[in-house]
């Protein structure tokens, strides 16, 4: 075999680097409309983040009135909590599951991003007796009062009809929930 000659080997070797360099370069370089199309699938406006925040608020705020609801139908010895319950955790269903259609046709994807709503249940959990009527009338009140917030908030800064027609067919039935809720309240003081 015939060696390569030190001379001949170090060009080789600087015009294979410069050959690897150029193909490097060569491969960095993106077609500009591809370039600004990619900018486009990943630029996240004002209303998008407005309108998720809204549909993720929205759910755990649903998730957790239900489960509270559920709690106060087996533990609660007052035959009006219980039926208050029920009709909340109705309620709220057909709000959770029209969120959720929502926000799939929307390409967003709910989770459970706040899990405050766990001290509210080990509160619930663990109260006894006539206690428990008034923690979970008091957290209902608080929860349906946060979800209207929500809804109130989403109607001033959106334009998306599907919302809009969402929050005017079950704002008004939260607001007779709340004020159901906190005349029950007062009867049990």
């Amino acid at each position: 075999m015939k060696a390569i000659p030190p001379l001949k080997a170090s060009v080789l070797k600087v015009f294979f680097l410069f050959v690897l360099v150029l193909c490097m370069t060569s491969c960095r370089k993106i077609n500009p409309i591809e370039n600004s199309l990619k900018n486009q699938a990943f630029v996240i406006t004002e209303k998008e983040e407005t309108e998720t925040y809204f549909f993720i608020s929205t759910a755990n705020a649903s998730k957790s009135i239900i489960s509270k609801s559920q709690i106060a139908q087996q533990k609660s010895s007052d035959a009006i909590v219980q039926e208050l319950g029920k009709r909340i955790e109705n309620q709220e269903n057909q709000i959770l599951d029209e969120i959720s259609k929502m926000a799939a046709m929307k390409l967003i994807v709910i989770t459970e991003i706040n899990a405050t709503h766990k001290r509210d249940l080990y509160n619930l959990i663990d109260a006894k007796g006539s206690e428990f009527n008034d923690v979970y009338l008091n957290a209902m009140k608080d929860a349906l009062g946060n979800q209207i917030e929500l809804f109130e908030t989403i109607s001033r800064e959106t334009n998306d009809k599907q919302i809009l027609e969402l929050v005017l067919r079950y704002l008004p039935e939260q607001y007779k929930l709340l004020r159901e809720t906190e005349r029950i309240r007062k009867q049990n003081v």
